[in-house]
């Protein structure tokens, strides 16, 4: 690829990618902004939906890596011009991955208290977080299909058809949870929380079907499963596995904020719940420029394109920065607004308004971090997220998070914890990237 990659090409694949990546925080923002509005257990079901979102978001993001990992091969065989060869790895991975989900099902299902309890959920907190898991966990499988898929996608420079399919998914989550959260008259009764869990199957059955429509209908690669092994297979192997080790990593910063927050009480645990959906709503947005990273660095990397690769990079941090920006102020203008729209209760509107400001001022920094991420993902350089990730969260997020809450900040702490857990993540990978690839686009 000699053509230099303008700011409108980026766009291109990111806008769509960012609508796309939204549709999993939107499952669980819908679900809170209705629970948290029901006559009914609305603080008590709120705190349910954060601590099971949390647990869901552990399992989606260690085996939905594949569509990185799928998407990161895909493009570096597209640059180097050989997708051939990997035609039927999609297919495989899917086969592993989907076979993996079924297996954890079996083994938390018949265990959602004992795993809830360990989120210090408790009384009706824990039986809200049971009834919801036990439904919206058969949507994982179907999940982590559309995943693969959009990986697929990615990894062939298009971003398009992920677009339609989430933004399918997302309104009929919408309009599912309206109907089933408080029912229809005397037609179909009110489900409350169950209804929300639900409604997110039901989009996420939608999503993996429009999936499978669209890869076979717009593209050559099969969904049919086709042995033996790709060559890449053992690749791909070793990518899942050292971004598996990498989102335990990032699973137990979250784990440690939630169940932090919910020893603090019920309020703070619903407050923390609209923060922590709503910086995840931010991840995601950012996620559209950080996927961008990540198809364009793989196709660069196989065509051997430093000079391209450094331009890039230096393209997607301006970008980030000013999207970071971007999102911070429009918090800051929707401060309020954004608040009522989860929650009426006094309380939880008061601890939610408290810590909010610092998830907005996080934003910026969240953009530089997890747009290199992507760019890192592309590039396959799994090994290094790994290790960055476990020192981030080993050595600054938990003694952080240990110390603020022995000194009684509560959730002021949990997310001073995770602003330092996200700096420690993104510096390096800047360095990192310049350091090597800098001299490599000097000396073609």
């Amino acid at each position: 690829m000699s053509q230099t990659i303008s700011l409108k090409h980026i766009n291109k694949l990111a806008i769509p990618a960012l609508i796309s990546g939204v549709s999993e925080p939107i499952l669980s923002l819908t679900d809170a902004a209705i629970i948290g509005n029901m006559s009914l257990n609305a603080t008590e079901s709120l705190a349910a939906v954060g601590i099971v979102s949390t647990f869901l978001s552990m399992l989606i993001w260690v085996l939905g890596q594949t569509r990185s990992a799928i998407s990161s091969i895909v493009s570096q065989y597209l640059g180097a011009g050989n997708v051939q060869a990997v035609k039927n790895l999609p297919a495989q991975a899917i086969f592993i991955i989907t076979s993996l989900s079924l297996i954890i099902i079996a083994c938390t299902y018949p265990f959602a208290s004992q795993i809830f309890k360990l989120y210090n959920a408790s009384d009706a907190i824990l039986d809200f977080s049971v009834d919801y898991y036990q439904i919206r966990v058969w949507g994982f499988p179907f999940t982590l299909f559309t995943i693969a898929v959009f990986g697929t996608f990615r990894g062939l420079q298009n971003t398009y058809y992920p677009m339609l399919i989430a933004i399918s998914g997302a309104l009929a989550n919408i309009i599912f949870d309206f109907v089933l959260v408080y029912g229809v008259t005397d037609i179909i009764p009110a489900m409350h929380i169950k209804g929300a869990a639900y409604a997110s199957v039901i989009a996420q059955m939608l999503m993996a079907g429009l999936s499978a429509f669209y890869i076979l209908k717009k593209t050559d690669i099969p969904l049919l499963v086709r042995f033996p092994f790709n060559p890449e297979i053992k690749r791909f192997a070793l990518m899942i596995l050292n971004l598996f080790i990498r989102t335990i990593a990032l699973n137990v910063a979250l784990y440690y904020g939630t169940s932090f927050a919910t020893s603090y009480g019920p309020t703070y645990i619903a407050a923390y719940t609209i923060a922590i959906n709503l910086w995840f709503l931010g991840a995601f947005l950012i996620d559209g420029y950080a996927s961008a990273g990540n198809i364009l660095s793989g196709k660069l990397l196989g065509a051997k394109d430093y000079k391209n690769l450094i331009d890039l990079s230096d393209k997607l941090i301006k970008h980030g920065i000013v999207v970071g920006l971007i999102m911070a102020l429009i918090g800051a203008v929707l401060y309020y607004p954004v608040g009522r729209i989860f929650s009426s209760d006094s309380e939880v509107l008061t601890a939610f308004y408290n810590v909010f400001w610092i998830v907005l001022l996080m934003q910026p920094l969240c953009a530089l971090a997890f747009i290199f991420d992507g760019v890192f993902k592309g590039l396959g350089k799994m090994k290094y997220l790994r290790n960055l990730l476990l020192f981030s969260t080993v050595l600054v997020f938990i003694p952080v998070i240990y110390y603020t809450d022995h000194i009684g900040l509560k959730l002021y702490g949990v997310f001073i914890a995770f602003t330092l857990w996200v700096i420690a993540r993104g510096i390096p990978l800047i360095i990192k990237f310049r350091k090597t690839f800098r001299p490599l686009a000097q000396n073609p």
